[in-house]
């Protein structure tokens, strides 16, 4: 049978990333140089990212995050554009190409969006304290998009242009599942070889030491609506079908029915029903988190739900519908991206000898050399656009290559400043090998 031509594509990848495996782990001095003396510049330009508040419903606010990534970007040499997201929403996507004179075709995505709320600097405001450093979005993703733009300006100051292009791609609506964007990005993916997503890595006190993702999670949203029937809530109460009574007993019997679906996990995160306190509620509804990380467990979800409220009713003659959309594809990486990971076990070998990698209180003795240890992490429950850059089955993408930090999402959210050069120097290298690498395969 006749290989398809993607097949002998994807063929030649993993050969192309072998081939990069192959070398003994050797530090590129200037690189690492040049990512430590870029550390100071990085803080101050997270800071001027984190101050900027842009969460995802913040319009005016991510409209500023969005000219000051296109500015950097112009700044670096880039042709910049705005994509227009497929749901009108502004600011839409910030886009930023390079061309070289190689052959590899590369993109470099992270996100402008945060989950917090205008004003949340009052609160929570920029705050170092030891090697952490404290802000709103600094590790989600706001370290990502600085990892990026300072590993361009290492790679423009050493004269590197061993690409044909490289894309970087900025969204503004990745907390909300990238609603606007995620066909853009799937698009983005199918041009490329090669897609680099820029999510945190785990800090090293909560996984043990910085990594990259081999896979994340899909989401979906899953609604209940319990039809009931309208009363008196006095006169005639009897008459009624209370479907909020309904709802908060089929939202009981279904809180842990995703432990009997394999690669599922489902928490309900809203409810409302009823606009009058006199009157027995006829409608209710009620909304859940949905996550995936495997195929088909998504349609096992549903079915199970269904089949649990449609069983056993509490409230006769009430009727209770389940749906389920899929907001984000999961994330598995291939073989091409396995091997890109392990690209990138090999580029934190270099840094195991010398000052950097002996201030690692996490170092691996391998056959007596110590070498510097990357986690290269199975999953997590996290949905992110690597789904979408991996869809259409064209680029080898890898996952959270962004700087190491914790507390997402939450007050204590922070990054590692040791992360800082090891991160620029694993983006830098692994540009450089790939770039080299696949030029010699042509």
């Amino acid at each position: 049978m006749k290989k398809s031509k993607l097949s002998v594509v994807m063929a030649a990848m993993v050969l192309v990333f072998t081939n990069a495996l192959a070398q003994e782990p050797e530090v590129n001095q200037a690189l690492l140089d040049a990512s430590k003396a870029q550390q100071e510049a990085l803080i101050e330009s997270l800071r001027d990212m984190v101050e900027i508040e842009s969460g995802s419903d913040d319009i005016e606010g991510l409209e500023r995050m969005a000219r000051y990534t296109e500015e950097s970007l112009r700044a670096l040499g880039a042709e910049t554009q705005r994509i227009t997201a497929t749901n009108d929403v502004p600011p839409g996507l910030v886009k930023g190409v390079f061309k070289g004179s190689g052959t590899l075709k590369v993109a470099l995505i992270a996100h402008m969006d945060t989950v917090y709320q205008p004003g949340i600097l009052e609160l929570e405001p920029w705050r170092r304290d030891g090697n952490r450093i404290y802000g709103p979005g600094i590790a989600d993703d706001k370290g990502g998009i600085a990892v990026i733009l300072h590993s361009l300006a290492i790679l423009q100051d050493a004269g590197w242009d061993d690409y044909d292009t490289l894309t970087v791609q900025f969204n503004a609506d990745e907390e909300i599942g990238s609603v606007g964007s995620g066909a853009i990005i799937t698009e983005l993916g199918s041009e490329n070889d090669v897609v680099l997503s820029y999510e945190p890595s785990p800090s090293k006190e909560v996984a043990g030491a910085e990594g990259v993702l081999l896979g994340t999670a899909g989401t979906a949203s899953l609604s209940l609506v319990v039809h009931g029937r309208a009363a008196h809530a006095g006169a005639a109460h009897e008459e009624g079908r209370n479907a909020l009574i309904e709802l908060a007993h089929q939202l009981v019997q279904t809180r842990d029915i995703a432990n009997s679906v394999p690669g599922s996990q489902l928490n309900w995160t809203s409810a409302q029903s009823g606009t009058a306190r006199n009157q027995i509620p006829g409608l209710a509804e009620a909304g859940a988190d949905v996550r995936i990380t495997q195929k088909g467990a998504a349609e096992a979800l549903l079915e199970a739900v269904r089949t649990q409220t449609e069983k056993n009713l509490l409230i006769p003659d009430t009727y209770t519908a389940a749906e389920l959309e899929v907001l984000r594809p999961m994330f598995e990486a291939d073989e091409r991206g396995r091997a890109l990971a392990e690209l990138a076990e090999s580029i934190y070998a270099e840094l195991g000898e010398g000052k950097l990698g002996q201030e690692n209180a996490r170092l691996m003795p391998t056959e007596g050399v110590v070498r510097r240890s990357l986690l290269l992490i199975p999953g997590t429950t996290g949905g992110t656009d690597a789904g979408f850059a991996a869809s259409s089955g064209k680029a080898a993408v890898l996952e959270g290559l962004g700087l190491a930090g914790w507390g997402y999402h939450a007050s204590h959210e922070h990054i590692e400043v040791d992360s800082i050069v090891p991160r620029l120097y694993l983006t830098t290298r692994m540009l450089e090998i790939l770039g080299r690498n696949y030029s010699e395969a042509e």
